[in-house]
């Protein structure tokens, strides 16, 4: 039997990457630091997915197994057998992973194995770019990367809510999802034959994918939060939001500016053709209420959301270059400057409460350029147009929705 070993047990390891090489026959191990989830996945060698969608299912996954991420020899051993790797553990915790992966490579070249291929799942740009980067830091300088592991890029466009702290307490590997499952992968990063995996996408211009999965997934989803909170700051869920005449015109007129931005920039990939469907789509993935995503969850983490590259800024300054004019970006923008979402106990997520308290107060146009990472002079269609935006809002919180009319 095959065998796949995912660093990362969390929402999208087990409801997603988990499930998809499970069902395709794999052994699933997964390497994870949580003991509560390492023994559950050792004591029953399975868990359960509720997929929460118009059509609800539970999805029990079988055959798996964990390792803990500190039994260095351990996890190198599984390393050295496996037939694939992956990786689901959040982009600010690949730092953590490098080691155990550089261990077990080094094993598996001893034993005189092939190559392996990791597939990243992380959803960021040039992932492949920062895995290679940090993995080469735990290896020999003699040791060339290409030639022991090939490098995966994707594009994760599930979605995954939170659970409350209640539902994790009952069952730590239960996990919510919807019944999207299709894992678009980067064709040229394989090293070995692409996995015959039910649900996996090879293509060959990643980065389009890339992009679109930020720029028009990410960036939807963060309007309906950011403009959803400012129309009503009680409102909790996402299919409250979109649901929202006025709102739902807004995202879908901000992941068109984006669309049309992508059609320019990846002309052999995208067309009025295929992005209206992928559109359409989202906003109705958006709208589903069984999932239970809250604005919060969707919301939160401003300042990495509003950062120049992520899926805010990037999909303007992307717009800028294709001189596409996006009031619908800039509007969910400017409202990103003033959410406030909280969790179920009421409290802000750690850097949006840095953020309210010690960023936001020194200003819009210290936001833009420092957080935003917009220059004043070579951005300042950008910047004007959101400053102009973010005036409109903080006076007319109830009426935002005329600034687009303006």
């Amino acid at each position: 039997m095959k065998k796949i070993v995912i660093f990362g047990a969390g929402n999208i390891g087990r409801s997603f990457i988990g499930q998809l090489f499970s069902r395709s026959s794999y052994e699933v191990v997964f390497v994870d630091v949580d003991d509560r989830i390492v023994n559950a996945l050792n004591e029953r060698r399975r868990y359960r997915i509720e997929v929460k969608d118009v059509r609800p299912e539970t999805i029990w996954v079988e055959n798996v197994r964990a390792i803990h991420g500190k039994d260095v020899d351990k996890v190198a051993d599984e390393i050295a057998t496996a037939n694939i790797m992956a990786t689901a553990v959040g982009p600010g915790n690949l730092q953590y992973i490098y080691g155990n992966i550089a261990r077990g490579l080094l094993k598996r070249l001893g034993l005189n194995r092939a190559p392996i291929d990791i597939i990243i799942c992380e959803n960021i740009r040039d992932a492949s770019k920062i895995f290679r980067e940090g993995l080469s830091r735990h290896l020999p300088v003699s040791h060339a990367i290409d030639s022991m592991v090939g490098l995966v890029e994707t594009s994760i466009g599930k979605m995954v809510p939170i659970m409350t702290e209640e539902q994790r307490r009952e069952d730590p590997l239960l996990v919510f999802a919807e019944a999207y499952n299709i894992l678009i992968a980067d064709k040229r990063g394989f090293k070995q034959e692409i996995p015959n995996v039910q649900g996996l996408e090879a293509k060959e211009n990643m980065t389009a994918y890339v992009d679109q999965k930020l720029f028009i997934h990410n960036m939807g989803h963060a309007v309906t939060a950011y403009v959803g909170y400012i129309t009503n700051p009680e409102m909790k869920y996402i299919w409250e939001a979109i649901t929202d005449d006025r709102i739902r015109r807004t995202v879908e007129g901000a992941m068109w500016e984006s669309g049309r931005a992508l059609i320019a920039e990846y002309p052999e990939e995208f067309n009025k053709e295929n992005m209206k469907p992928h559109i359409s789509d989202l906003i109705c993935r958006f709208a589903n209420k069984a999932l239970g995503d809250t604005i919060y969850r969707v919301g939160r983490d401003i300042s990495r959301k509003i950062s120049r590259d992520d899926r805010m800024i990037g999909a303007l300054r992307l717009e800028q270059k294709h001189e596409i004019p996006a009031p619908c970006t800039t509007i969910g923008t400017a409202s990103a400057m003033l959410f406030r979402g909280t969790d179920e106990g009421g409290s802000l997520y750690e850097n949006d409460r840095i953020f309210a308290e010690k960023v936001f107060p020194r200003g819009i146009e210290y936001v833009l350029k420092e957080v935003c990472g917009l220059d004043p002079q070579k951005d300042r269609t950008i910047t004007d147009n959101i400053k102009e935006a973010y005036e409109f809002v903080t006076k007319n919180r109830h009426n935002w929705f005329f600034w687009l009319k303006s």
